[in-house]
């Protein structure tokens, strides 16, 4: 597994994970610039409406200039902060549509032989993406009162933290690469065969997602990882590409 990891980082200099990389900070850059637009549009009609009411008021200046200055300062730092926290969320939401291209990367150099990869039919992607919604919303709302009792008892909530994310990333991301070899059925089965390896492996990723800075490359060296995981898998029960 390990070795699997040292892998995907080693071929993070790969131009298809720069690409992808550069392509989705831009996308969410510019979704941030036109959401700093509309929101400073807002602002700034909301700070006439407050200037409008200070001035009806209060009557005295300084208060006036004041608290002007402090609803400026205030809607700036929220805008700060706010992109501060999102950014890489939005960024790791627009990445998982790129993934596609590592898998290929990744197979490229290291399984040259292996056929082209399989079609997933749109019928079968829908219904695997709310399988996994589903499951995700059961797991966390069971979870929540479990969160809430262990939130002071480290490393207790620590265990569930990883644990939960450990199941749901390990799902998440090596179906995400075996569809590309195995219809969902074989890709679940091969999952469930290997259950204490995939969730230990996103387990991995949850940790790595945790890590600034290096969790905006998460989901590329999540893929690369995960693919390299998937074919020691496959090849030890001698499963074939379809």
């Amino acid at each position: 597994m390990f070795n699997a990891l040292s892998k995907a980082f080693g071929q993070s200099a790969d131009p298809a994970f720069r690409r992808v990389f550069l392509f989705s900070f831009l996308i969410s850059l510019a979704v941030f610039i036109l959401l700093w637009v509309i929101a400073s549009f807002t602002l700034s009609w909301l700070g006439e409406g407050v200037g409008v009411w200070v001035a009806e008021n209060v009557s005295i200046e300084w208060i006036q200039t004041a608290a002007d200055w402090l609803f400026s300062a205030a809607s700036i730092g929220a805008l700060l902060v706010v992109s501060l926290f999102l950014f890489p969320s939005v960024m790791l939401i627009g990445m998982s549509f790129l993934l596609d291209p590592i898998a290929e990367a990744v197979e490229r150099k290291h399984y040259p032989g292996l056929p082209a990869a399989r079609h997933q039919p749109n019928g079968e992607a829908i219904r695997g993406a709310l399988v996994f919604t589903l499951v995700t919303l059961v797991i966390n709302i069971v979870a929540l009162p479990f969160y809430i009792a262990l939130l002071f008892l480290p490393p207790l909530n620590l265990v569930l933290f990883y644990l939960i994310n450990g199941y749901l990333l390990g799902r998440e991301y090596f179906e995400l690469v075996a569809v590309r070899r195995l219809d969902i059925r074989g890709a679940t089965r091969l999952r469930k065969h290997f259950r204490l390896r995939v969730i230990l492996a996103g387990a991995i990723i949850a940790f790595l997602l945790t890590i600034p800075i290096l969790n905006l490359f998460t989901p590329i060296i999540a893929t690369a990882f995960m693919l390299h995981l998937f074919e020691e898998l496959r090849r030890r029960t001698g499963g074939a590409a379809t």
